[in-house]
Formats: C-alpha cells, sequence, structure tokens
C-alpha cells in the first residue's frame, strides 16, 4: 500500500505553502506520474525546498578526503581550505574571507564513532533517524567489519564518477529498523517509481558494468551480513534487492555542496568598483584554473538522495525549472528556469545539478560539453562525397542517480533504401 498523496510535501520546508503551488498527477501508465503547477509561476521563483528522506555521500569522494557532513552533506571545510586543496596551493589566501559560512566551532561528532557532523541538531538528527544502527563504535576503521565490508565492495564495483551509493540503501533499511512505526517508513519508500525486471537489471549493468549480475550477488550477500531485518525480509532477496537497487539508481538525486562556491556566488553578489570586480574575477578564474589542473572536475562533496517531492518530477531538455543546492547542504531548491502557467507540467534538466552548482567561472566548460550531446537532437546534415543526408533523431533518456544513458534510434532517412558509408562529414547540426 502507497502512503497517501499528501506525504510527499511532507519533507518540504514549508508543506501547505507547496501544496498549493504544484501537485503530482498520474500522466499514464508509460510516462508515469508528473508534478504541475497548481497556480502561475514566475520566471525565479523558488517552486519549494525540500530535505531528502535520506542521503549518502558517495563512498570514493568520501575516501579521497571530501569533508561532508554525514548528515546533510554540508562541506565541512572553509572556503579557504577547500580552494588550498584542490588547487593544491596549501599557502593561498582568499580575499573576503568574511564570506564564507562555515562555522568550524559548531562541528560535532559522534563520542562513538568520531563520525563528523557540521552541528550538534545534524548529529541528533542522524542518531534518531538511522546512526543507532550504523554507528560501527570502536570498529570503524576494521576492514572485517560487515558495513565495512560492503563498503569496500562496493568501491572495487563502482568507480568514479560516481552516480549512487550502497550507503544510501544502508540508510533506508537503518531508517526503518529504527522507526518506532515501520509501516509508515516502508510506505514512504514505496511513493518512488519502481521498474520492470528487465529494466532492473539494466540498471544495474549501468551502475556495476558488464559483471553486474554476479557483482549484485555479492553485494547482496554483504548488505544482508549486515543488515538483515525481518520486517524488511524482501528487501534481502535477489528479486527483492534487485529492486532496491533499481529504486536508488532512478530515484537518487545527485547533491552537490561546496564552500567554496557558496564562497565565490557570494563574491558575485558583492557591489565592487569596476577594477576591485576585475581584480576579484580575475582572482577566481585563476583560482579555478589551477583547480583543473591539480584536480580536475571533482571540485565539491558529492552525494545523492532521495526527496519524494522532486522525485515527481520529469526530465526534458528544456526545463522550465531547475534544482540546486545553494545553502551548502542537502536541502534542495526548486526554481522556476521560465515562467509557467497554470496546469503546466514542471520539468528539470538531466544535466548533473553537482555541475550546474559550480558558479558561473567554472559551468561553461561543462554545459559546453553537454550541450554537444545535445545538437544531435536536432535534425542533422551529412555529406558523404557530393551527396548531402540529412536524418533526424529520437531518443530515450534514462536517468540513474545524477548520471544519464541516451539510447538513439534513427527515425527517418532521406530513402527507405539509402546507403551511407561511415565516417559521414558533419556539415550542420541544425
Amino acid at each position: 500500500m502507497a502512503a497517501p498523496v499528501g506525504d510527499v510535501f511532507r519533507c518540504c520546508v514549508d508543506p501547505a505553502k507547496t501544496s498549493q503551488t504544484v501537485e503530482v498527477r498520474l500522466i499514464d501508465n508509460v510516462k508515469g506520474r508528473g508534478l504541475f503547477a497548481k497556480k502561475a509561476i514566475r520566471k525565479g521563483d523558488t517552486l519549494f525546498m525540500e530535505r531528502p528522506l535520506v542521503s549518502a555521500q558517495f563512498l570514493w569522494n568520501s575516501l579521497y578526503n571530501y569533508k561532508a557532513c554525514e548528515y546533510c552533506l554540508c562541506s565541512l571545510e572553509t572556503a579557504e581550505e577547500n580552494a588550498r586543496r584542490l588547487s593544491g596551493n596549501p599557502c593561498l589566501s582568499l580575499p573576503h574571507p568574511e564570506l564564507c559560512r562555515v562555522r568550524r566551532e559548531l562541528h560535532d561528532s559522534c563520542p562513538q564513532c568520531q563520525m563528523i557532523y557540521c552541528s550538534s541538531d545534524c548529529r541528533r538528527a542522524a542518531l534518531e533517524q538511522y546512526h543507532q544502527v550504523l554507528c560501527l563504535g570502536q570498529s570503524r576503521e576494521d576492514p572485517k567489519h560487515p558495513l565495512n565490508k560492503l563498503e569496500e565492495a562496493w568501491r572495487n564495483m563502482h568507480y568514479p564518477p560516481e552516480t549512487a551509493s550502497i550507503m544510501l540503501m544502508a540508510k533506508m533499511v537503518a531508517t526503518v529498523k529504527q522507526a518506532r512505526d515501520k509501516v509508515l517508513w516502508q510506505n514512504l519508500f514505496s511513493q518512488f517509481c519502481s521498474r520492470t525486471a528487465n529494466e532492473e537489471e539494466e540498471i544495474a549493468h549501468k551502475l556495476l558494468g558488464e559483471k553486474f549480475q554476479g557483482q549484485l550477488g555479492v553485494l547482496r550477500q554483504l548488505f544482508t551480513s549486515a543488515l538483515y531485518d525481518e520486517h524488511l525480509s524482501r528487501w534481502f532477496t535477489p528479486e527483492g534487492f534487485r529492486s532496491l537497487f533499481a529504486l536508488v539508481g532512478t530515484n537518487g538525486q545527485g547533491i552537490g555542496t561546496s564552500s567554496l562556491s557558496q564562497w565565490v556566488h557570494a563574491c558575485d553578489a558583492l557591489e565592487l568598483q569596476s577594477q576591485q570586480r576585475e581584480q576579484l574575477d580575475s582572482f577566481i578564474d585563476q583560482l579555478y584554473k589551477d583547480i583543473e589542473k591539480e584536480t580536475g572536475d571533482f571540485l565539491n562533496c558529492e552525494g545523492s538522495g532521495l526527496f519524494l517531492l522532486q522525485s515527481s518530477c520529469n526530465h526534458s531538455c528544456i526545463p522550465n525549472a531547475e534544482a540546486s543546492f545553494p545553502e551548502n547542504n542537502f536541502l534542495l531548491h526548486l526554481t522556476a528556469l521560465s515562467d509557467i502557467k497554470q496546469g503546466e507540467e514542471i520539468c528539470i534538466s538531466y544535466l548533473d545539478c553537482c555541475q550546474r552548482d559550480r558558479s558561473r567561472h567554472s559551468r561553461h566548460k561543462i554545459l559546453s560539453g553537454v550541450l554537444l550531446g545535445l545538437l544531435p537532437l536536432s535534425p542533422l546534415s551529412f555529406k558523404n562525397g557530393s551527396d548531402t543526408w540529412t536524418l533526424t533523431l529520437e531518443f530515450s533518456l534514462y536517468l540513474f542517480g545524477s548520471c544519464s544513458w541516451f539510447f538513439v534510434y534513427y527515425s527517418h532517412y532521406p530513402s527507405a533504401n539509402a546507403e551511407v558509408d561511415f565516417p559521414l562529414e558533419a556539415t550542420s547540426r541544425g
């Protein structure tokens, strides 16, 4: 039995206001649900802010010293510490240090396992929801502990760039195990869209590679050894574990947090004289060049979460809304990119939020690469000798966590019997 429709608003900052702004509708049996505007929404308006049911930092991201709050994924480094590590320059000093919002004096840790949190509020929230089950105590560094073995197995199967975490599934189990109302939480997790058996296998294939069937079996055994609970016995069967795996792979929303990015956005908002603005922008541009040279594209603390309401948004290459994480934590803001009419479906882009949130100084390069992937969606003209061919493409978009896979189909050729020798030279992109 699914949770009541009203429960999709339960994690929103203002559920009553959000329920007056948007609604979830069933579109059809193929597309499933969608999010629709209940009233006119203006460009730039925030439709809602939402916390995830559960979230988890990616394991490789954590291993490589991207320090984040275990509960809300808030970046724990100051902007200057973040910039020094990413650029490889330990002597770097940032101008306007007062714009950094990280408060290290508020950081707290679990007294048993020393897991770090950005505040005592986050530590208590984690303890109340799932950490009693997942706390490793003195065994945090023990490679033989079942949870550590599960994490190590996942890292050996799912390499960067990461799109999901086995710990998101672990937190789902731990949440139900700790909950007083176990049925409520099971019903909440059942709100997320499900897949057919073939689609579930395809998701596992994309996340784990060619040997996914054997790897899925290994993960299930380790998962069962670490977390088995009789109230969730179906989740530990081969079929149930595959479905749980697909649920996380399909519905997991990428989360990106960065104290440096937050500092950069604050710098962008400063009112400065033209010469000061040029100097600051030049400094930031050079900083990002240094970071790219030293670290590459991995700038943020990254993870994923399960958002009840946001998961109802379908994806479009021409979105009218976008999800972002401007508060340097897991709180998702859904903002209108254009005016939205009453009754219009609200769609977001498949572009990874972690990529979108890298400030105006570093987004351009990423977006340029993404746009190259979008261009073939328009009619293409190809030149082969003296002949020019035009073809139209259709595509299917499958979303797994914060990553996307395209399946492209040729839907129209100049002639039903046309034969084309590849490679062809692209002469225009429509």
